[in-house]
């Protein structure tokens, strides 16, 4: 099977999926061709040993990738994919582009085009994210089971059969980093409003979120039983746990949360193919 990859915007999210594969030797530089527009970014991507490309129009004629990767922004997904419609015959296309529904980038790409839909979430640039693929029937298993491991070097992975649910997905895990540190920002506040300077506040918040996260993840325990064994009758956990789960107060401001999230992920899903014109 071909290694070879394009790579379709080379930012934040892109770049760090090509680190993750050159750094951890999954791919060679020979195997990654990269289109990025911007001069910064692809001078950057050229800096990793990779070849880079303005545009798809000087991609070499003979090319034939085994998938062509796109992380562009969701807005200018349908003024770009049509140029790598020529690569559809041969390749599988994943997108990490928020939003966008498999049937728009079928549209682009041709109706027998290999597909995957990837949701990543931001800690995904240091190795720690959370990547959630729905593919169409036209994806082969050796070709999935490639992507999945490409997609491992950046954090864990997992699969949705009903694309319907990526959007309960972006609600969860792709806006959920944010509710993370959201918390880490209140605790903070919450240790400076009872005395701890900000800095230490600040410090103890998000090593405590860290170190517990680390733990919930390496425990065989479930993040249930681990909350009951640091929770002594009557003591100081005991206490804030009444604040927090009295009235089943912390669940239900988070579920009610992550149901706008996965709301307005619904919205911006059905406004793409009304305000993209498609070839």
């Amino acid at each position: 099977m071909s290694r070879t990859i394009i790579l379709v915007g080379c930012g934040n999210m892109g770049f760090a999926l090509l680190q993750g594969w050159l750094e951890s030797g999954i791919l060679a530089v020979e195997d990654v061709h990269v289109v990025e527009p911007a001069e910064a970014l692809r001078t950057r991507a050229a800096n990793a040993g990779v070849r880079t490309y303005a545009g798809a129009e000087t991609l070499p004629p003979d090319l034939k990738p085994h998938m062509v990767l796109i992380a562009v922004k969701p807005q200018i997904m349908a003024d770009v994919l049509p140029a790598y419609r020529r690569f559809a015959a041969q390749s599988t296309f994943v997108s990490i582009a928020a939003g966008i529904p498999i049937a728009l980038l079928n549209s682009c790409l041709g109706a027998n085009a290999a597909i995957v839909r990837c949701m990543p979430n931001t800690p995904a640039a240091i190795g720690k994210g959370m990547l959630v693929t729905c593919g169409n029937p036209h994806v082969s298993a050796p070709s999935a089971a490639f992507i999945t491991r490409l997609l491992e070097v950046s954090g864990a992975v997992a699969t949705v059969d009903d694309e319907a649910l990526m959007d309960a997905v972006t609600a969860v895990s792709g806006s959920g980093p944010a509710y993370v540190f959201h918390f880490i920002e209140a605790l903070t506040d919450a240790g400076t409003a009872i005395g701890l300077p900000h800095d230490t506040a600040a410090l103890l918040a998000m090593q405590t979120v860290a170190g517990a996260g680390a733990l919930a993840a390496a425990s065989a325990e479930s993040p249930t039983r681990l909350r009951e064994q640091v929770t002594s009758p009557n003591g100081t956990t005991d206490a804030a746990l009444a604040v927090l789960m009295g009235d089943n107060r912390l669940t239900a401001l988070v579920t009610e949360a992550v149901k706008a999230a996965r709301m307005r992920s619904v919205e911006l899903g059905e406004a793409v193919p009304q305000t993209a014109e498609l070839p």
